[in-house]
């Protein structure tokens, strides 16, 4: 069976568009939140903290989303990536999951999912994660994700909204996750030609590998960059951070064959969702090539850091960052605010 062919769309391209999640969530009467849940909803930040103590928070998150490639094992170590980036991207480390796993009991085999399972397992392993349990449901189409917890010291704690005037912006992780995958739904790619895209997916998002603890002060505001894309995460965080961002899409690093399969328009209505939910908000430079355009709107699923750094340490953290993160590339800079939050520029 070929897990991609099983369902409609996959991957973090799946998600509800972000204007049309936030006028579902506007509609909403919610009750003033209680003193302790420091991060909530209101700045579309990776997740929600929890203060437990003057010195410690809990993280939690969420993630779940339909197969994006056809291998089960891969579709399992992609999923449990994905969900316990949120947490990486808030400065903490994950320390437990509970599993959501939809799927058709009569037209899918047991061993499909425990293939699904074991590459969850095993990449939450790496992460020094425990799979705690769960809840599984008979439904018509695949579904996995999970439910991740996370600690954090208080001085580690990171938001979407501390970005200063001045500071670099430094990316992680290649785009193109979102075209790429779309090619091999299409039957445009196999699996085999994508390799550079699932190591990609399966790299944990651990940037603790990188820093000592001198150096989180460095590090004035992070993001992980998924379904929205680099241009609907890095409008959240500017927004949040009440400054403008100005993007090089020259600096944009690429999967391999990113560029063959955007010329070829393998696209996703997430492509489409993620422009029209920055439009307003976007400049873009006539210079800027329309692939690198493209490229901007792309939904990732597991996708990089994006990380506004002190300008005077860039130097250092991006070298530092390239030992785990190869692909690591300073791509923008962040500004005073303008008339416009995002500026595409070559």
């Amino acid at each position: 069976m070929k897990l991609t062919q099983a369902v409609k769309k996959g991957g973090c391209a799946a998600k509800v568009a972000a204007q049309e999640l936030h006028e579902i969530l506007d509609k909403i009467d919610f009750p003033s939140p209680n003193k302790k849940l420091t991060i909530n909803a209101a700045t579309f930040d990776d997740a929600a903290v929890y203060k437990l103590s003057n010195k410690r928070y809990m993280i939690k998150s969420l993630d779940f989303f339909t197969p994006i490639v056809d291998t089960p094992v891969l579709f399992g170590k992609i999923a449990a990536a994905n969900a316990v980036s949120d947490i990486y991207a808030m400065g903490g480390k994950p320390i437990l999951a509970l599993g959501i796993l939809a799927y058709p009991l009569v037209s899918m085999g047991k061993e499909i999912i425990i293939e699904i399972l074991q590459g969850a397992v095993d990449t939450l392993k790496e992460a020094g994660t425990d799979l705690a349990g769960g809840h599984t449901i008979d439904d018509d189409t695949l579904k996995f994700g999970l439910s991740v917890t996370g600690l954090v010291e208080k001085d580690g704690l990171l938001t979407n909204a501390n970005a200063k005037p001045g500071d670099k912006l430094v990316l992680t992780k290649a785009l193109g996750t979102g075209t790429l995958m779309a090619a091999l739904k299409k039957g445009i790619k196999k699996e085999k030609d994508l390799t550079d895209a699932f190591e990609s997916m399966c790299l944990l998002n651990n940037f603790h590998i990188c820093f000592q603890p001198e150096h989180y002060a460095f590090l004035h505001a992070m993001t992980d960059v998924t379904g929205f894309g680099l241009a609907g995460h890095a409008y959240q965080m500017a927004q949040a951070s009440h400054v403008s961002f100005s993007l090089n899409a020259r600096r944009f690093p690429k999967l391999d064959g990113v560029e063959e399969t955007l010329k070829k328009s393998c696209f996703t209505k997430a492509h489409r969702t993620n422009k029209e939910y920055v439009d307003e908000h976007l400049f873009i430079d006539d210079s800027v090539l329309p692939i690198n355009q493209s490229l901007f709107f792309d939904p990732q699923t597991s996708g990089g850091l994006l990380i506004s750094v002190n300008p005077e340490q860039v130097t250092t953290l991006v070298e530092k960052l390239k030992v785990y993160f190869p692909r690591t590339n300073v791509i923008g800079t962040v500004e005073e605010k303008k008339e416009k939050t995002l500026y595409l520029v070559n």
